[in-house]
């Protein structure tokens, strides 16, 4: 079975693996109220999807 004849370094593993980073999800702003939201899902603020409503939002209770 082959071995390694020498320790691979941190600089060697991090530079082989430095294209493997993460990258955050693209933002996307609804048509209807503005507010931040992923591209291709349902407001969560509104409720729309499309131009019509998807989805009824519960409003927040006050304490």
């Amino acid at each position: 079975m082959a071995v390694p004849k020498r320790k691979t370094t941190k600089a060697r593993k991090g530079k082989r693996g430095s294209h493997l980073s993460l990258s955050l999800p693209p933002i996307d702003y609804c048509p209807q109220c503005h507010s931040p939201k992923l591209a291709h899902r349902v407001c969560p603020t509104c409720g729309s999807y499309a131009g019509r409503e998807v989805i009824e939002v519960k409003s927040k209770k006050r304490r």
